[in-house]
């Protein structure tokens, strides 16, 4: 099975969208660190003293809430909506059903996205392009100033 055939069984709607792989498969980082540009970390917030990077004062959960205040820490703002705004970087976090947090893609100048797809590659796409079972729902949009 070649790679796109892989992506489209685990996120369906990219076969319906644009999308084109941009990188090459890596375990390196995760979708977290990538949309704020960090290629060191594994972002996630379990239990302390786990192997994964957190920010300080940021509560250790798996909700919306939790997750928003982690990239606030690191000079994001909740803003409403996709739109390409001169001088910012936006991220848009996908939540699940349950509430839980499950991808972070980061916006691209061409208003494009780019998301690190678990350990597979990363990939520009559009929006909903991975939207479904996996991922959940866009539930929030976050902007930095460059």
């Amino acid at each position: 099975m070649d790679i796109n055939a892989e992506l489209e069984a685990d996120w369906p709607n990219l076969a319906k969208t644009i999308y084109e792989i941009t990188s090459k498969y890596t375990r390196e980082y995760n979708c977290f660190a990538w949309a704020i540009n960090n290629e060191d970390d594994h972002w996630w917030s379990p239990a302390p003293g786990e192997d994964y990077y957190w920010p300080e004062g940021a509560p250790r959960e798996e909700t919306l809430q939790a997750f928003t205040i982690a990239f606030q820490i690191c000079g994001y703002e909740i803003c409403t909506n996709a739109e390409i705004e001169a001088r910012f970087e936006k991220i848009a976090i996908y939540v699940k059903e349950d509430g839980k947090p499950q991808h972070v893609a980061k916006q691209l100048d061409d208003g494009m996205w780019s998301s690190k797809l678990r350990s597979y590659e990363d990939i520009k796409h559009e929006l909903d392009g991975l939207v479904g079972e996996l991922y959940g729902n866009v539930e929030q949009f976050m902007k930095r100033a460059l």
